[in-house]
């Protein structure tokens, strides 16, 4: 499933957010990221620069626990 980072930033925005956190699951069990779960933080990273909102992490939930761009670095 492809997720359109302008929907996320319409939300941000109607919220007056000043940072956001996007989650998801991986119902495979797989914690490690997919090339497009990299894409689209790196693609929210840069857009929310120029909306002056923070992407405070991106994390990946499975059922044996979960996966957080913040406490792993790429973020």
């Amino acid at each position: 499933m492809y997720v359109d980072p302008r929907i996320i930033y319409k939300k941000a925005i109607a919220y007056n957010a000043v940072s956001i956190i996007v989650a998801h699951n991986h119902p495979s069990g797989q914690l490690t990221p997919s090339r497009a779960d990299e894409i689209l933080t790196q693609r929210l990273v840069e857009g929310t620069k120029y909306l002056d909102i923070k992407l405070l992490d991106h994390i990946i939930v499975a059922e044996n626990g979960y996966y957080s761009f913040a406490a792993e670095g790429p973020l």
